[in-house]
């Protein structure tokens, strides 16, 4: 399946496919369990149902952000994490959304990076030599799919001048390590632990982006923006140039405002158990509440950004 189907949309916005959501009883959309998402939705589920009076959540695997986009917007979710490029396009519309999602930010939560990972002995070298390569670009319904489409797009490959795979974390790093893939993207934390597991194990490279190709990548996705990573942020991996995206926790624009500001309220009030389990939320500050330009704050979450300013 190269892509995430209209079928399938359709059915998660028109509410053919159902997710229970009984008074108080709430689910958080993550992604795959080898991720960053899946950890910090649950360490959010429990904080929220211990601090929140009559207050239950449980943290749901799902594809990643299109499908907690979707859920959030048609209720089917209280929340959801998803990288803000994706969030931007629910918004505005765009594909692979059919039209407008009722979607609001409730705060940024730290940026992703975007690995495109071949073996350390591979014979590509840049994003190019990708054409005509066996190419895991992530799951249907994900973020890593819907940036790495993009991405590509953007320099001017498309998923026909490879063989693309549609593979999640797990069966991405299994494939490559195996030889099952020429190469295969990540849109995930600095630190993922589906990257980290792999380096452990297999000696690998991730591409680096030319300036040029990361001026290109901001110039047609404004919200993907250039990172450098230092050599060994993973095991014997080289510096690497890439674009990175903002994560952010996303509920529908219409949810209740004094549950969103409890939670809002809740998360920051905690933040210290939440970066105890997830380092990468040292990112989630008031200061960077608003990083995702383009969508807006739900006013329960403006409500406790204006009160703390």
């Amino acid at each position: 399946m190269k892509k995430i189907s209209k079928t399938i949309l359709t059915a998660l916005i028109s509410g053919a496919v159902s997710f229970s959501a009984f008074a108080n009883n709430f689910t958080i959309g993550t992604g795959s369990q080898s991720g960053t998402y899946y950890p910090l939705g649950g360490t959010l589920a429990k904080i929220w149902g211990e601090t929140i009076p009559d207050f239950n959540m449980r943290a749901e695997v799902t594809a990643g952000s299109v499908e907690n986009s979707i859920k959030v917007a048609t209720n089917k979710q209280l929340a959801g994490i998803a990288m803000g490029s994706v969030v931007q396009k629910a918004y505005e519309g765009q594909k692979p959304f059919p039209t407008k999602m009722d979607v609001a930010v409730v705060s940024a939560l730290y940026p992703n990076v975007v690995h495109f990972m071949v073996p350390a002995d591979s014979d590509i070298k840049t994003i190019s030599d990708l054409k005509g390569k066996r190419v895991s670009l992530g799951a249907p319904g994900s973020g890593t799919r819907t940036s790495a489409i993009g991405i590509l797009g953007a320099l001017g490959i498309s998923e026909g001048d490879m063989k693309a795979q549609s593979l999640n974390y797990t069966a991405t790093t299994s494939a490559l390590a195996n030889g099952q893939i020429d190469a295969g993207v990540i849109v995930g934390s600095l630190g993922v632990g589906a990257v980290t597991e792999l380096t452990l194990t297999r000696d690998i490279r991730i591409l680096s982006f030319s300036a040029d190709e990361l001026a290109k990548v901001s110039e047609a996705m404004p919200s993907f923006q250039p990172l450098e990573v230092p050599a060994d942020s993973y095991r014997s991996v080289p510096a690497f140039n890439t674009p990175a995206v903002w994560n952010v926790l996303v509920v529908n624009k219409n949810a209740d405002a004094d549950l969103v500001y409890e939670m809002t309220k809740s998360m920051f009030e905690n933040i210290e158990q939440v970066r105890q389990s997830i380092k990468v939320t040292s990112y989630t500050t008031l200061e960077n509440m608003e990083k995702l330009a383009g969508v807006p704050l739900h006013e329960g979450a403006k409500k406790y950004l204006d009160e703390k300013k």
